[in-house]
């Protein structure tokens, strides 16, 4: 087995108001700019028996995306999200027992992590959480956990778990306010956060205001948009930016050269509606101006 970068947790599709589906779920979508960012990362999900799931099968095929971690369930449908926009702020209705939330530690792919990105919705049934277990144990690997608290599906003890287990967190201002001790104070309390959960690194968002990170030894980061003329949805912004975080975390990138760079793609995402973007051209762009070895979207 070979070291590898493991994406891990839902892919469903975000269905809009006005009737269009757009294929995304957060590991995903981390997955997908991964794929165009050149790392060629592993994921593992699972999708129905069915012409959702066979449509996820072949945009990742499209996209040049492994999948040997894409396991098929003949029992469950694939994953779907009903999305409701307000003023570009995005409200979600998740259908539960979906393909997705049975991912089986039977079946896992035949990889050693390096690195393990996942987040909360994904662990929500315990078959799916017992796999991502199994992928733990079979290497010390770098944990990066993005919390996506979606109600009803998350318990604090159990999130707060998984956080303990990890190097690094992303979460929103929101999230911390239910995770954390309550300190008023947001630098603080994220301060706070980090230590008492024993973490490499703790990245903040803020939204239009920007983000936060704070690690052990250095000074916090701050870092703001340069202003974005038009958003269209906020769907996606927020994965866009974890995906860049570990482009740098494992390309070596000073920090905040890392949270700059994030904060740019994200700013880029809310100008589309949509949580994953087909155009090669844009990463293109991207990679040639952070000086990524240049990749065709099969690399």
């Amino acid at each position: 087995m070979s070291k590898a970068l493991c994406i891990y947790g839902e892919v469903l599709f975000d269905c809009f108001p006005d009737g269009r589906e757009v294929l995304g779920g957060a590991p995903f979508n981390v997955a997908w700019h991964l794929q165009a960012f050149g790392q060629s990362p592993m994921f593992i999900s699972r999708i129905g028996d069915d012409e959702p799931g066979r449509q996820i099968r072949r945009s990742m095929m499209d996209w040049g995306m492994k999948l040997e971690g894409l396991q098929t369930d003949p029992k469950h449908p694939t994953g779907r999200v009903a999305i409701t926009l307000d003023n570009g702020e995005p409200s979600y209705d998740i259908v539960a027992d979906s393909a997705y939330d049975f991912i089986d530690a039977r079946t896992l792919a035949a990889v050693e992590p390096g690195w393990i990105y996942h987040g909360t919705l994904g662990l929500r049934n315990p078959d799916s959480f017992a796999a991502l277990q199994q992928l733990k144990s079979r290497s010390a690997a770098h944990v990066f956990v993005d919390v996506n608290l979606r109600p009803p599906w998350w318990q604090r003890a159990a999130v707060l778990t998984l956080v303990d287990n990890a190097a690094w967190v992303k979460l929103n201002r929101d999230e911390l306010a239910l995770l954390g001790d309550g300190q008023p104070d947001e630098l603080a309390a994220a301060e706070r956060f980090l230590v008492r959960h024993g973490l490499d690194g703790l990245v903040l968002t803020l939204g239009a205001d920007g983000a936060i990170a704070v690690t052990a030894n250095a000074e916090p980061i701050r870092i703001s948009p340069n202003g974005v003329s038009e958003v269209v949805d906020a769907v996606g912004a927020g994965d866009a930016f974890a995906s860049v975080l570990i482009l740098g975390l494992r390309l070596g990138w000073p920090l905040a050269e890392t949270m700059k760079r994030a904060q740019d793609f994200a700013s880029e995402l809310v100008r589309r509606q949509g949580a994953t973007v087909a155009d090669p051209a844009l990463y293109r762009s991207l990679r040639d101006a952070w000086g990524i070895p240049s990749a065709g979207i099969g690399a």
